[in-house]
Order: structure tokens, then sequence, then C-alpha cells
């Protein structure tokens, strides 16, 4: 598994749903590593996004 490394960058503004349990973690993560929840939401999602690894749907590959 690759290491997760946070860092800054410039950010726009959205809005999301996410379940109370999930921000009480965040929160005690980010302020562990000393950053903002914001940050670190984004940077979790920058990681995903760099790391995700789609499986093939075995339909798709049958029809090629």
């Amino acid at each position: 598994m690759k290491t997760f490394k946070p860092t800054k960058s410039e950010k726009i503004v959205i809005t999301i749903r996410i379940e109370d349990y999930r921000v009480e973690q965040l929160d005690k993560i980010a302020n562990k590593i000393n950053i903002s929840r914001n940050e670190l939401i984004s940077q979790c999602l920058d990681f995903a996004i760099k790391n995700i690894d789609f499986k093939e749907n075995k339909k798709e590959k049958e029809n090629n």
C-alpha cells in the first residue's frame, strides 16, 4: 500500500453529505496531523483518485 503524504493546494467550495461517525473519525485524524478536516478530506480524495484500481466487468471482457 502506498503512503499518504499530506500537502496543501488551492480549493473550490462544494457541499457533501457524510455520516456523523465519519466526521468524528476525520476530525480525530486531522487533529492528530494538525490539518483541517477540509484539507484531510481533499487529500484523501486525491489519494483515492490516484490509486483507484478498476476491475474489468466480466461481460465487458468477454465482448472484447
